[in-house]
């Protein structure tokens, strides 16, 4: 059914609810298994004596504990990251007591948690936490606010993972709770149906703004929350919101109805202040956005990130892979299903914006532009399908190495699915009229969304031949462009949206990615790429080149014109200095091979009737228009 939206000002002169507490939801109804309903719940605590120092103090209470020893752990990984986190190491003064308050002892045999050997039942721990990092993994602590990851922030029992969940939060005068965690009568005390739950919530504490409008799927209405922690002014976060609200109508047109959000709200926890790192995470009824801009500033790409991650609501977060269910804290999660759970998601973030009118629909095309030309020239997809992109996750998601990796090995699964929903769009669009990637998107929802179970990779194929009634498509798309690193001529598929892909310097020499000069010295400042002249030469990092075509050049400026004064095919002698000694070569130039997107219109070409169509049904919005009044 059609979502139906309203807003829950009084005023009409007044768009948004200026909320100046997080408003109370009415808990569901629980839906614990009967084992946890008998367990007592863990009760946490947490408060900021020394905010100035980015400190928090921590307790969590375990009754009703069988005999015997206890471990408690801090995760290793969190919600929407597949990397490593080593949350533990912001751990410290880890002290025990028993039920009576005695101290009890603390063991410590490795990096990741603390054991207790003998208790009478109940133990409590209590512990210092460090966080300056503020984003959708980490905590950041400080006299504005506490941004809290929750596997950053608690530590658990270990195979006590079914107990229900209350904490208490001790906020600073002046700040307010933002978060997806159930409600109480006390505002300052939430609770989660068990560690799952609890693990993927995160919290904002902070004097920030509230606005909130809601959306329905029948009867049944939800309210979305824009929890903003900023230094703008209302009328910045009025503007944002209003942007937010269309954003978000679109994404539910693409699935014809908002997902069944627990406790009957989903809230954006947003940070636009200096001290932040800029992120996105997602999270079943809530989302993490943090900018170290303003309000004010950049909105067209905080727009985005905020479309990206809402998506996540339905894709990924109950379009579930296989592999990410239930989320393992202890270790790396990966699934090769990335490239649909994060890529299309990628695709739709910036489409959502358009749609919405938030978005030219030429700085659409500009960007769209962009991530395909890399995509269709990146080396990297010599050495892998998407789907090794996507368990290449660990590596890259915020991970951190000491040793260097081959770039050219490696194109982030983004990107990637964010070309193959593109691809699929199209080729659904030419091949089967009535089809569209949103119909594949509402197939996937009934599929796996309603009601929830999780997929596996081979599941997405039989999806497209369910939808399409053709299995041969279905087979040939994903044998071609999943399983495989191809992708379709993308040419004659724009241009039934009266769109032109063309080289966008077609008569210019390359010779790969240009050096950079710094104190009169040109060097290669990242690895050349297979397919270059550069790395047929065998120039590579470091690199630094002397000489070009006979002459020493010395500037990226030099470079550009000695190569200006050259055709594709011709040769030139190239003279550099790398870590066995100078070296000479020949280069032989290509073409440059940067694709780009351009309108008919730009080119004096006029629209057909069909391409306009076209053009319409894909970029245009998809949210019926509201009924003139007479």
């Amino acid at each position: 059914m059609t979502a139906v939206v309203a807003l829950s000002s009084t005023s009409p002169a007044i768009a948004w609810s200026q909320t100046t507490a997080a408003p109370q939801m009415q808990a569901p109804p629980s839906q614990a298994p009967q084992m946890q309903a008998q367990a007592a719940p863990v009760e946490y605590d947490i408060a900021f004596p020394r905010p100035d120092h980015h400190e928090a103090q921590v307790s969590v209470t375990y009754r009703g504990l069988p005999a015997g020893p206890v471990r408690f752990q801090m995760a290793r990984s969190s919600p929407g990251r597949y990397a490593l986190h080593e949350f533990a190491k912001n751990v410290y003064s880890v002290s025990a007591t028993d039920g009576a308050g005695r101290p009890i002892a603390v063991t410590r045999r490795d990096p990741y948690g603390w054991g207790v050997e003998r208790h009478d039942g109940t133990v409590t721990i209590r512990y210092t936490l460090f966080g300056d990092r503020g984003d959708g993994t980490y905590a950041q602590i400080d006299p504005t606010h506490a941004h809290l990851n929750t596997p950053a922030t608690f530590l658990w029992a270990v195979g006590e993972d079914q107990r229900p969940v209350q904490v208490s939060f001790h906020p600073l005068p002046g700040w307010k709770i933002a978060t997806q965690l159930a409600p109480t009568s006390d505002p300052n005390v939430f609770t989660a149906r068990d560690l799952q739950y609890f693990m993927d919530s995160p919290v904002e504490l902070s004097a920030h703004d509230v606005r909130s409008w809601t959306v329905a799927d029948g009867a049944k209405r939800y309210t979305i929350r824009l929890a903003a922690h900023h230094d703008g002014s209302s009328a910045d976060l009025d503007r944002f919101a209003a942007m937010a609200q269309k954003v978000v109508a679109q994404e539910i047109a693409v699935f014809g109805a908002p997902p069944p959000f627990d406790h009957g709200t989903y809230t954006f926890l947003a940070d636009y202040i200096p001290q932040i790192s800029g992120d996105g995470m997602e999270h079943r009824n809530s989302t993490v956005i943090s900018m170290p801009k303003s309000l004010a500033d950049a909105q067209f790409q905080q727009i985005q990130t905020l479309a990206h991650e809402f998506f996540h609501a339905w894709n990924v977060e109950r379009i579930r892979p296989a592999e990410l269910e239930p989320f393992d804290f202890t270790r790396a999660n990966a699934t090769p299903s990335l490239w649909l759970a994060e890529g299309f998601t990628q695709y739709y973030g910036p489409l959502s914006v358009v749609r919405a009118g938030e978005m030219s629909r030429d700085d659409y095309i500009r960007q769209l532009s962009g991530t395909l030309n890399n995509l269709l020239n990146t080396p990297a997809r010599a050495y892998g399908t998407p789907q090794e992109m996507s368990l290449r996750a660990p590596f890259v998601d915020a991970a951190q190495s000491i040793d260097p990796t081959n770039p050219n090995i490696y194109v982030s699964y983004y990107p990637y699915g964010a070309i193959i929903a593109l691809a699929l769009d199209l080729e659904l669009r030419q091949r089967f009229p009535t089809l569209t990637l949103d119909s594949y998107m509402r197939q996937l929802w009934r599929d796996y969304g309603q009601p929830e179970r999780a997929y596996r990779p081979d599941d997405l194929r039989q999806s497209l031949a369910k939808l399409t009634g053709d299995q041969r498509f279905a087979d040939a798309f994903f044998a071609r462009s999943v399983t495989a690193s191809g992708l379709p001529d993308f040419a004659p598929l724009l241009a039934q949206a009266g769109f032109t892909l063309r080289p966008a310097h077609p008569d210019a020499a390359w010779a790969g990615a240009a050096p950079t000069a710094k104190d009169g010295v040109l060097t290669l400042a990242a690895p050349s790429r297979p397919g270059t002249a550069l790395y047929a030469a065998g120039l590579d990092k470091d690199d630094v080149i002397l000489s070009l075509d006979g002459q020493p050049v010395t500037s990226s400026e030099g470079w550009a014109a000695t190569l200006a004064r050259h055709a594709p095919g011709d040769r030139l002698p190239i003279t550099w200095r790398n870590r066995a000694g100078e070296r000479q070569a020949e280069l032989t130039l290509s073409a440059d091979p940067t694709m780009e997107i351009v309108a008919d219109e730009t080119l004096g070409q006029s629209l057909t009737a069909a391409q306009r169509r076209f053009r319409d049904g894909w970029l245009g919005s998809k949210v019926p228009a509201a009924p003139s009044s007479s």
